[in-house]
């Protein structure tokens, strides 16, 4: 579970630089150049996602049980993923009426995700991976939030059904073909 904490720490960490110390990362991208500090900021989010992955993969290896949560529970989490997946499209499609409304949806979209894994997975690494992603979600979109959002073009429908209709396929692409291969774990 080390390997999975280093990358937690390394990767929420990374991303808790605007939360935490936002001065500070504007001073660096004014001295390092705005192309340079993401490309920096990539690498070490990067190499901090893969540890936590493979610690994570590790975990599992030799997993040690919390709670066994209801096999009713999937079926919820299968209906909650839906819109976590539209959410997450939703940060990326211009003009549409969710990130307008919500302005940040992929933290949302972590928040739903987080939690939703967080129901039906007992163990104490899962409680560890997904928690902590909770509650980095939490606070990022709270500080998020305080942050004054820079203006956008007006939503458009054809922005909004766009990104509706890319997060559902998303979601079954994902849920039924990607998650038992990618994780290991059949979505029913």
């Amino acid at each position: 579970m080390s390997v999975m904490l280093l990358g937690l720490v390394i990767f929420l960490g990374m991303h808790s630089i605007r939360i935490l110390a936002d001065d500070w990362r504007g001073t660096q991208i004014q001295r390092m150049g705005e192309l340079p500090w993401k490309a920096l900021f990539s690498v070490i989010s990067i190499i901090g996602l893969a540890l936590a992955i493979w610690g994570f993969g590790q975990m599992r290896l030799d997993p040690v049980s919390v709670w066994q949560p209801p096999a009713g529970l999937r079926h919820l989490v299968a209906l909650l993923m839906i819109p976590a997946f539209i959410l997450l499209v939703a940060a990326y499609v211009p003009r549409n009426h969710l990130k307008a409304r919500l302005g940040h949806p992929m933290i949302l979209a972590v928040k739903l995700w987080a939690l939703a894994h967080l129901l039906v997975n007992g163990r104490l690494g899962d409680i560890v991976f997904f928690g902590a992603f909770l509650v980095w979600a939490v606070f990022d979109f709270r500080a998020a939030r305080r942050r004054p959002r820079p203006q956008s073009a007006a939503p458009s429908v054809a922005g909004t059904v766009a990104t509706v209709v890319i997060g559902l396929v998303a979601y079954v692409l994902f849920a039924f073909y990607l998650h038992p291969v990618l994780i290991g774990v059949p979505v029913m």
